[in-house]
């Protein structure tokens, strides 16, 4: 509630907002009984690499069952037009860097990935099957950062499954180190490589993805990312210069379903939909630590007229 009420102020204005698990099929028909809408934005998931690989039944029953829903609801009402929430997990382990969207997919080396790709091949098939369908499916690479303004930003619950949140944490004192998962990769120091995305860069993907499905496209894939790979520890340097914090971390084991180097080639998305990432790395750690450091216990116990 905060986050949205948050919004509100940013933008001084009031946002409708319903809170429906997808998985409730009767709260789905009643929603979509109470709107017209014209198209729909599905960002909704499981979304932690680690814990799909612990809890694949689960990731399976949520992800795929819920888009499922949301589909089948979408088709009974005549809504034609989505954008999905996928992630650059379909693509597996890259057989060539940097990934443009011609590159193979479903070698996914998770169960969160697998589940990305079966919602892309259900939602492309669709598509196929009734050609008044639009979809843009956007492939995320990693987003990092925060609203300029330090009201809005990541606040995940429990232990953070992603790198960023996690350091952040680290620098503001609420964790003692950080654990790198492996320092054996094939890249410039051992440590995971990754294509950061700064989060404002991807929302205005997504207003680009909705003015996409006004041409009647049928089904699109773009990846969003800045097509630049940086390592863990380039990051951790990158937070600590935001930061000017010291942020301690250790060298633990791989961990299970990562791979070594994943960045975009994101020429098509600025070719098809006139977007490209704005915002370098120096100005996502800015504004990761800005929230941070205005929300160290994210929105708990905090209100929006305590900024």
């Amino acid at each position: 509630p905060f986050s949205l009420q948050r919004i509100e102020k940013i933008l001084d204005t009031s946002i409708e907002f319903y809170e429906l698990d997808l998985l409730d099929r009767p709260g789905l028909e009643k929603l979509f009984k109470q709107h017209s809408f014209s198209a729909v934005m599905h960002f909704a998931g499981l979304k932690a690499v680690g814990e799909s690989v612990e809890q694949p039944l689960r990731y399976y029953q949520v992800n795929l069952t819920a888009t499922m829903n949301l589909l089948e609801v979408m088709q009974t009402h005549g809504v034609r037009n989505l954008v999905f929430s996928s992630s650059a997990t379909v693509y597996g382990d890259p057989q060539r860097l940097p990934i443009d969207e011609q590159h193979p997919v479903g070698g996914c080396t998770n169960p969160y990935g697998k589940t990305k790709f079966f919602i892309e091949e259900m939602i492309i098939d669709q598509c196929k099957a009734e050609k008044d369908w639009n979809a843009v499916l956007l492939r995320y690479f990693n987003p990092i950062g925060a609203h300029s303004s330090g009201l809005i930003g990541e606040d995940p619950q429990g232990i953070p499954n992603n790198l960023l949140p996690y350091v952040a944490q680290v620098a503001i004192g609420r964790r003692k180190h950080l654990n790198v998962f492996g320092n054996d990769y094939d890249t410039i120091d051992g440590t995971g490589v990754r294509d950061y995305i700064h989060v404002v860069d991807l929302a205005k993907g997504h207003i680009a993805a909705l003015k996409k499905l006004k041409d009647n496209c049928g089904c699109k894939v773009y990846n969003l990312g800045t097509g630049t790979g940086y390592s863990v520890l380039q990051m951790v340097k990158a937070m600590e210069k935001a930061s000017g914090k010291e942020i301690m971390y250790l060298i633990a084991p791989r961990r299970g379903g990562d791979v070594a180097s994943c960045y975009a080639d994101p020429l098509l998305a600025e070719k098809e939909l006139g977007w490209k990432a704005d915002f370098d790395l120096e100005r996502m750690c800015e504004d990761l630590w800005r929230w941070q450091s205005k929300n160290p216990t994210g929105f708990t116990n905090n209100s929006p007229s305590s900024i």
